[in-house]
């Protein structure tokens, strides 16, 4: 799927979320691959992690450090009660707003 850099940016916060509701610990370069996985692709490390940071800062996610796999260690994110009640909150008003947008471009002809 082809999505541009700003719906990226946009939509990277509540999927990060969403990725990390696994009740598991993930460290950056494999929540790159999940999301990859999932449909998401082209998301740059550059993007990724200050959308981690912002997510820290707004206390949606935790950091604890771990070791590395025969290097340095590792910053691994996990989701907070916070950060599930923001993903309730936030999907909900996902789906609400792309079905919205989803009738509008049907009248379109998009």
């Amino acid at each position: 799927m082809t999505v541009t850099t700003a719906l990226t940016r946009a939509v990277l916060p509540l999927c990060l979320l969403g990725v990390l509701d696994t009740g598991e610990r993930d460290y950056g370069y494999a929540l790159l691959s999940r999301l990859d996985e999932a449909g998401l692709t082209g998301v740059k490390p550059a993007t990724l992690y200050p959308a981690l940071a912002r997510l820290e800062e707004e206390g949606a996610v935790e950091i604890e450090w771990g070791a590395g796999e025969g290097g340095p260690g590792r910053k691994y994110y996990r989701i907070t009660e916070e950060g599930r009640e923001r993903l309730r909150r936030e999907g909900a008003a996902w789906r609400e707003l792309t079905g919205v947008v989803g009738t509008l471009l049907k009248g379109g002809g998009a």
